[in-house]
């Protein structure tokens, strides 16, 4: 493995006071670099009939290399400015075709050198499929032809992809419209370098913005003139032999959606005035209806800037939402719209009104239903049965109705009204088949529709398929897994009435792959694919579910591994770490129940612990650590005491069996993970020592809310500040490793929450060790990056733990 050989930055206390290191980019011990250095599975993209399987190969990381090219951050974008595509795209580099049942995958022909693919869409026959190709100057689009299993360039280095995907197929297959570079440009303002014509002036008119705190701002005007000039498209249709023509005149085109019959589009663009306090999806918009030649028929929305919503996690926007084509209909479109003006603090009957509006899109809109709670979707079957969802936050209730589209007057009937955290409860989601229009729609069988769930019981997982009559009401099991030693996950129900239907099956030494099964008759399942096992040296290892009980009564589990080999009997006494994320609960119930399978496959990543099972370490991963509010009481509230009674809850169940030595025991965590680390490390003397990445240790640094917590500091600063484990830095005296990537782009946890909170522990005297990764974001990609980091947590870990004095 070629590394590129480039100074990291680590500051670092405990050897001396002040001390920093000039330190290259190192690699992990052996029996970790084996399991990092792997070729990984393809992914696979499916026709909608399963006919045709496309495997798409990629590396496993960047490297450097890729992080250090040019980077614009607007608005929320991060962009390539060179090639005009985000710079936070992992590209595919291969292609193989199979038919489903047959054993070996067929190598695509024509691909380009070097290939950096993304960006895949099928199209409306699926007898094609489109693609981007990134090359050191620009974005070209290219299209597979699945009977030759031929790829072609259709276009030279000139899409615009800063938006995303930057093509859309015509319904007739026979041409792509293309966002395309306009032929002029404005150059980009060298900001760095750029003379100011005088100051940045931000202006409150009185309302209230409580706006979280959001990364990649736009900070000036030539940051506005950049993201104009990186968005601005042209609109080109591209025929398949590669012919184009102008098709619209240059604007900042955001979303494109054609009508299921492919006769209209819906072209929404980016209007001014742009904002410095939140992200693009809040900037103004139009969106006009077109037909296939480009002729406007009609203005349908215009959206405001929103830099004011209301409080709380169900604020909604006035006016149209949610604007989609009806999926069972040629040209009819569908949107929701706020009864409460978008405040969840308002007291209504009903939430949301959904109407729609047929083509020619004239005349006055339709209501067809009302909902309780926030609007969420509708899954379309035909003329008089639809599936409508809602749901509210801060319940966690979604209901499920069936109603009648074309009749306003009939009472929606609320089929499933539940907890979703309450995953014992969950009937499953319907499911939908590809219509005459390729859009998804309800499978239906007269008035019997199909539910697949995942099947999560106390007993364990064990996903099922029911049918489902909607007019009784009456559910059938036709199928449940009975599967103990492997996990099986429903793919695709091929054929109801046939009982075919595709899974996917594997254990935690069995790398996951496609099989055929027959729900209604009982032979063995019919393997498609057969990826290899890459991480074969761990596939040894003891995996089991723990379950035990915190000290109110509440049930826990955790994924524990031990080394291979390890004698249950002679129960070594090994050190262990602890890898954990908080979530928030409503209810006791939810919280206790059981999410995770002891048959998933083992798959380390760069975040997962797992590697130092090959070490010497006893492993306790994913540990249950939730924060429950019920009625009135926020979960927050109790934050600290519920944080740290899950943590001794775990460390006592594994300690009982007699594995471990509590006094070698490691916790760590990632984002929100890293928030409960430093406190666990804070407020406890549970643990010896503790890695936190990437994550936020001041709240009043995010003073509109975190994570799950609605109020804002001034309604509720004791919470900011006993959650915040800055506030605390003079009681921490237990080591931490810090890392943060330099680039951090995740809402919230900014580097300077690392940096910060290092220089506070610093003045205390606590052993820490802070190591920023240069170019890397909230989660890491370079494999430099990726190696180096084990390599620091390994020697953390076998200083502060394992060798514990």
């Amino acid at each position: 493995m070629k590394l590129f050989i480039t100074t990291l930055l680590l500051i670092v206390t405990g050897l001396r006071v002040g001390a920093q290191e000039n330190v290259t980019y190192q690699k992990p011990p052996k029996e970790i670099l084996e399991l990092v250095d792997v070729q990984r599975a393809p992914s696979v993209s499916m026709d909608s009939k399963n006919r045709h399987m496309i495997l798409m190969f990629r590396n496993a990381y960047k490297t450097l290399e890729d992080l250090s090219q040019d980077e614009m951050k607007l608005g929320g974008l991060r962009i390539n400015p060179k090639t005009n595509i985000s710079s936070t795209v992992t590209y595919v580099n291969n292609l193989k075709y199979k038919k489903l049942k047959d054993k070996e995958p067929v190598q695509v022909k024509g691909l380009p050198q070097n290939a950096k693919l993304a960006n895949f869409g099928w199209s409306p026959d699926e007898t094609k499929m489109s693609f981007t190709n990134t090359t050191a100057t620009g974005v070209e689009i290219w299209v597979l032809d699945i009977a030759s299993l031929t790829a072609k360039k259709l276009t030279e280095a000139t899409a615009n992809a800063n938006m995303g995907n930057p093509v859309s197929w015509f319904r007739d297959n026979s041409a792509l419209l293309v966002k395309t570079l306009p032929a002029v440009r404005p150059k980009l303002i060298n900001t760095a370098q750029a003379i100011p014509a005088g100051p940045t002036v931000t202006v409150s008119d009185g309302s209230k913005a409580q706006n979280r705190t959001y990364q990649d701002l736009l900070k000036n005007k030539n940051d506005e003139a950049n993201f104009e000039t990186l968005t601005i498209s042209e609109l080109y249709k591209v025929t398949l032999d590669g012919k184009s023509s102008l098709w619209k005149q240059p604007d900042m085109y955001g979303g494109i959606s054609f009508s299921p019959d492919g006769n209209y589009l819906l072209i929404t663009t980016i209007q001014k005035p742009f904002s410095y306090i939140v992200t693009l999806d809040r900037f103004p918009t139009k969106s006009i209806i077109y037909d296939t030649a480009g002729k406007s028929i009609s203005t349908f929305n215009e959206k405001p800037l929103i830099e004011d919503m209301p409080k709380g996690f169900m604020a909604a926007e006035k006016g149209k939402r949610s604007i989609n084509w009806r999926a069972d209909k040629p040209a009819t479109l569908v949107w929701a719209e706020a009864l409460d003006g978008g405040d969840p603090a308002v007291e209504v009957p009903y939430r949301d009104e959904v109407f729609e509006l047929v083509s020619p899109f004239k005349g006055t809109p339709k209501s067809l239903v009302k909902t309780i709670n926030r609007y969420s979707g509708i899954t379309w079957g035909t003329d008089n049965i639809a599936i409508l969802t809602d749901n509210w936050w801060n319940t966690r209730n979604l209901k499920v109705y069936t109603f009648n589209p074309s009749d306003a007057s009939q009472k929606p009937e609320i089929i499933f009204d539940y907890n979703y955290q309450d995953v014992y409860s969950d009937p499953g989601s319907f499911d939908t088949k590809r219509n005459e229009w390729g859009r998804y729609v309800l499978n239906l069988d007269g008035n019997n529709a199909y539910l697949t769930g995942d099947g999560f019981t106390d007993k364990g997982q064990f996903p099922f398929i029911d049918r489902f009559d909607l007019k009784t009401k009456k559910k059938t099991r036709l199928y449940q897994s009975k599967y103990t030693d492997k996990k099986e996950t429903l793919n695709t129900l091929m054929d109801a009435k046939k009982g075919e239907v595709l899974v996917q099956l594997e254990s935690k030494n069995q790398y996951p792959n496609y099989y055929l099964i027959n729900m209604f008759k009982k032979s063995a399942p019919l393997q498609v694919t057969f990826f290899e096992n890459p991480f074969k040296k761990i596939e040894n290892v003891s995996k089991e579910i723990i379950k035990y009980k915190r000290a109110d009564g509440l049930d826990l589990t955790g994924t524990l591994y031990l080394p291979a080999g390890y004698d249950k009997t002679k129960k070594e006494k090994l050190p262990m770490i602890m890898w954990a994320y908080p979530a928030e609960f409503k209810d006791k119930n939810s919280a206790a129940q059981i999410t995770s399978n002891p048959n998933e496959f083992t798959y380390p990543n760069y975040g997962s612990p797992v590697y130092w099972v090959t070490r010497g370490y006893a492993i306790l991963d994913d540990a249950s650590f939730p924060i429950v509010g019920e009625g009135k009481t926020e979960p927050n509230d109790s934050f600290l005491t519920q944080l740290v009674a899950d943590a001794k809850a775990a460390i006592d169940a594994v300690d009982a069996l007699g594995y471990i030595d509590r006094k070698r025991v490691a916790v760590g965590g990632h984002s929100y993970g890293a928030f409960m680390t430093a406190n666990l490390l804070t407020h406890s003397d549970l643990f010896a020592a503790g890695i936190a990445r990437s994550g936020a240790y001041n709240r009043t640094l995010t003073p509109f809310g975190f994570q799950s917590e609605e109020r804002n500091y001034w309604e509720a600063p004791e919470v900011y500040n006993t959650m915040s484990p800055f506030m605390h830095a003079d009681k921490m005296k237990t080591p931490l490793l810090l890392i943060h990537g330099e680039a951090d782009n995740n809402s919230g946890t900014f580097p300077m929450q690392s940096e910060r909170y290092f220089n506070a522990l610093k003045g205390f005297g606590a052993p820490t060790r802070l190591v920023l990764l240069p170019k890397e974001s909230h989660g890491y990609a370079a494999i430099e990056s990726i190696l180096h980091l084990l390599w620091e947590q390994d020697q953390w870990l076998e200083k502060y733990v394992k060798n514990k004095k």
